[in-house]
């Protein structure tokens, strides 16, 4: 498996300005190599592929000399991407989906940088990365990485912050045995309800930030475009939606690791928020949740613990009862189930987390009132 290990780095005002001569370079290769296709295809009907367009990058280096201050392992990155953007593009065709045809990058829309042989062109060297032709950058190692370093990806993010990731082929290692299960039910008025009846609360990042964010937002329009005033004033609404990005990302973390070190089975209800964003009137709110990434956290951390996780359609899940299996119309604005047949009355996500963990149990081959349920090694 691989796990990503993520650190700050420090680099000085010369090691920034190269830094950001290599995006500016790998942005100029990747619209030029998107030209050659595109042009290739318009012109021949000749598809060129992701090697073909590697062995035109030693002339590329004598006609733009700027290009051979980047090392050699990036610059074919660049081709690299911009053959998974097309097959992406063809995918979508191909499932008759709606298709995004890779676009040009303007200035400032490329941010990374990825060296796919470690430690060739980047390594840690005495406590800091060693960047061929930039030298030392000063990294903050707050945690030593696991595995065996596979490729280093060096990012800018928009507030000027450099950060270093280091994917690494890593064996998990199981957590200990449990038998507790757990149904989870998503939703905006508690984020996650439990089919033990715990409840963990919707923070709602965006909401608490809205105010803070639509005055960065109104000095930013105040400025006229171009000027330097304008750029400052872009980095301070950049500061607070990465802020916002940084808490939501420590609480999915936060909880999915809870669920999954306490659970030995995990089953949750497979909602599709980009379908559910249609929905002008909470669109903001279900994204603010993270629904998705919350989801694909606990995926992920159940097959390293050695876990069971199972993600069950959610249709009907509302409105069934958990006893008796009865079927009613729940509208949003009812949050009690009154079953008419059984007399049970039950907070109406505490229900659906119990019909979920039902439906996740009988996916994965196990009765729901098992008591010695087992998972993990």
């Amino acid at each position: 498996m691989l796990k990503t290990f993520q650190y700050r780095l420090y680099p000085t005002k010369k090691q920034s300005r190269s830094l950001a001569l290599w995006l500016e370079e790998c942005r100029w290769l990747y619209n030029h190599l998107l030209e050659q296709r595109k042009t290739a295809y318009e012109q021949r009907g000749e598809s060129l592929t992701c090697f073909l367009q590697q062995k035109t990058l030693p002339a590329l280096k004598r006609e733009r000399e700027s290009l051979a201050q980047v090392h050699s392992q990036v610059l074919q990155n660049v081709a690299v991407r911009i053959d998974l953007a097309f097959k992406a593009f063809f995918r979508c065709v191909k499932a008759g989906e709606k298709p995004g045809y890779p676009r040009f990058r303007g200035w400032g829309r490329y941010d990374s940088l990825t060296f796919p042989q470690h430690p060739s062109g980047c390594c840690l060297k005495d406590g800091k990365l060693l960047v061929s032709k930039v030298g030392h950058v000063k990294i903050r190692l707050h945690r030593t990485f696991e595995g065996i370093p596979k490729t280093v990806t060096i990012k800018r993010t928009a507030t000027g912050k450099w950060f270093a990731t280091f994917s690494c082929e890593w064996t998990p290692t199981p957590l200990r045995k449990s038998d507790e299960v757990v149904g989870v039910d998503l939703g905006l008025t508690a984020f996650a309800t439990l089919s033990t009846s715990e409840k963990i609360t919707n923070p709602r990042f965006v909401r608490r930030e809205e105010k803070t964010l639509a005055q960065a937002q109104r000095k930013l329009s105040q400025q006229p475009k171009g000027s330097p005033e304008r750029i400052k004033r872009r980095k301070v609404v950049a500061r607070v939606h990465e802020r916002i990005a940084w808490k939501r990302k420590d609480f999915i973390h936060q909880h999915s690791r809870r669920l999954v070190n306490r659970f030995g089975a995990i089953a949750i209800e497979d909602l599709s928020a980009n379908r559910m964003v249609h929905n002008h009137c909470l669109a903001k709110s279900i994204m603010d949740a993270a629904w998705s990434g919350f989801g694909e956290l606990l995926r992920v951390k159940a097959a390293w613990a050695g876990r069971a996780f199972v993600a069950v359609n959610p249709a009907y899940t509302s409105q069934d009862c958990s006893r008796c299996g009865h079927r009613q119309p729940m509208p949003l604005s009812e949050r009690t189930f009154h079953c008419p047949c059984c007399g049970l009355v039950l907070d109406r996500d505490h229900n659906a987390s119990l019909n979920i963990l039902a439906v996740g149990l009988h996916s994965l081959g196990l009765a729901l009132e098992a008591p010695t349920f087992r998972c993990g090694k």
